[in-house]
């Protein structure tokens, strides 16, 4: 597989295909899912969308409060998977691994004497 010329390296491998930096492959599975329906509202612009949401308009397209906990939690639970080194099955409502008691070990840590949250 060739790198793409826009510096896209990650690729995801999933059950029903793959995606290499924003793509669908192979070709033929790119042109069977066809465009997806543009669904977003088109942004004004960063910057704009900032300063908009701070007068009282819409939330902005990076919305942290809608996202960022969801993205997060997404992220933190690739690294658990990598450590495990198996799939995992999160049980979200839960807040565990329903596969791999060892894996929710790493979902915390254990804090020194005096110390706690």
């Amino acid at each position: 597989m060739q790198p793409c010329s826009r510096g896209y390296e990650t690729i995801f491998i999933g059950e029903k295909g793959k995606i290499y930096g924003n793509r669908i492959i192979p070709e033929e599975k790119r042109k069977a899912f066809g465009k997806p329906p543009k669904t977003l509202p088109r942004s004004p612009g960063h910057y704009k969308e900032f300063v908009l949401a701070c007068r009282g308009g819409p939330a902005p397209g990076a919305n942290f409060v809608d996202h960022a906990g969801i993205l997060t939690e997404t992220c933190l639970l690739g690294n658990v998977a990598l450590r495990a080194g198996k799939k995992l099955f999160w049980d979200g409502p839960h807040m565990k691994v329903s596969n791999d008691e060892a894996a929710n070990k790493l979902l915390q840590r254990d804090y020194r004497q005096g110390w706690s949250l």
